[in-house]
């Protein structure tokens, strides 16, 4: 079967849905039903990946990769290439596609929360991921919150959803450079783009009181600033005399990533809706515990394994941060609870059960 895959996600800096689908490419490399397949992967420029052993081509077409792009120049590129099936995995598809789709959309915040979004880009996500998502032969996602939400605003039958949580693990990197902060203090890591559902603000706003009990204590945000209305963290440090304690860093690489997590006291991570949230569990399997909002998919996915607040209330993440960093009890409540909780995410699992969802959109 040959496999079309729009990979224009890999190009540059994968993170969010490049680094799902090049996790997805890595443990494929290990399945013996993958052998069968033959994999194109489309893209608007030049893909780097590990070596590995798949029957595998890319491709590189012209433009800049949005949504034009994608209807026009992939939609011609696909039509040439007669591929067996499409498999989409960032949450939009060519409306027109010759061949059949297996369509990933991770969460629809942009439906269930308008007013998140520019007017713009939340009229071109609304419109096409609807779309897209109906003309799918599967839709995958990754939680049932995530499918429960799908077949509300998108109007999708839940019988062509697939819930396939994502597996865990930071691709090995031949460098591992160190960490950009300082070592020795009690560090709080933030990991994952910046949008204003997931309460950087409150988060540097709970700093001043970390700091009166907890001296010295650091917080780092890794992650693209994709806020709107636009909040800018660090100004923010600056206006509340905390500058000299959060470091802000837009991307690191999986080497980089394993340094911070390594460094961390805490994982903080107050977000107020997410498909999944993966990064809380990247920090769960590095040994460091997450304080996270109470929301009904952070429950879903994380279980005993969090620390929850119920609001993203400045005073009560100091807190929660507070005592994660000073009271070892509640480091040990969470972390003794990690190991059956992080059993549940594997790509052993997700990488499998992704390509039979592909494979059964043909059928």
């Amino acid at each position: 079967m040959q496999i079309a895959i729009d990979a224009r996600e890999l190009v540059s800096r994968p993170t969010g849905v490049g680094r799902y689908l090049s996790r997805l490419i890595d443990a494929w490399d290990t399945l013996p039903d993958a052998r069968a397949h033959r994999f194109t992967l489309l893209a608007h420029g030049a893909i780097s990946l590990p070596p590995n052993t798949l029957d595998m081509q890319q491709i590189v077409l012209p433009g800049r990769g949005g949504t034009g792009w994608e209807q026009r120049t992939l939609l011609g590129a696909l039509r040439r290439l007669a591929p067996d099936v499409l498999f989409a995995p960032g949450y939009t598809a060519p409306l027109l596609c010759p061949a059949p789709v297996a369509l990933a959309v991770h969460d629809v915040s942009f439906a269930a929360h308008p007013e998140w979004f520019p007017w713009r880009e939340g009229v071109r996500r609304r419109l096409v991921t609807r779309l897209a998502a109906r003309r799918a032969a599967v839709v995958l996602t990754l939680s049932t919150f995530s499918r429960d939400q799908i077949v509300r605003h998108l109007g999708i039958e839940a019988s062509r959803i697939r819930v396939i949580p994502l597996g865990l693990g930071l691709r090995a990197d031949a460098e591992r450079p160190a960490s950009a902060t300082s070592p020795g203090a009690p560090l709080v890591l933030f990991v994952g783009s910046l949008f204003n559902r997931r309460h950087v603000d409150a988060l540097v706003r709970a700093m001043p009181s970390v700091l009166r009990r907890v001296p010295g204590a650091r917080l780092a945000i890794v992650g693209d600033n994709r806020t709107w209305p636009r909040m800018d963290p660090a100004a923010l440090a600056d206006e509340l005399g905390v500058a000299s304690h959060v470091a802000v860093t837009t991307f690191v690489d999986d080497g980089r990533l394993r340094a911070l997590y390594a460094e961390a006291s805490a994982f903080a991570f107050l977000s107020e809706y997410e498909g999944f949230g993966l990064t809380p569990l990247e920090a769960l399997a590095a040994g460091v515990p997450p304080v996270v909002l109470d929301t009904a998919v952070a429950r879903e996915v994380y279980g005993a394994a969090a620390t929850y607040v119920a609001a993203p209330d400045a005073g009560l993440v100091a807190d929660a941060l507070t005592a994660m960093l000073t009271e070892p009890e509640h480091r040990i409540r969470v972390l003794e609870a990690a190991p059956a909780v992080l059993a549940r995410y594997r790509w052993a699992d997700a990488a499998p059960a992704t390509l039979r969802a592909i494979e059964d959109a043909v059928r």
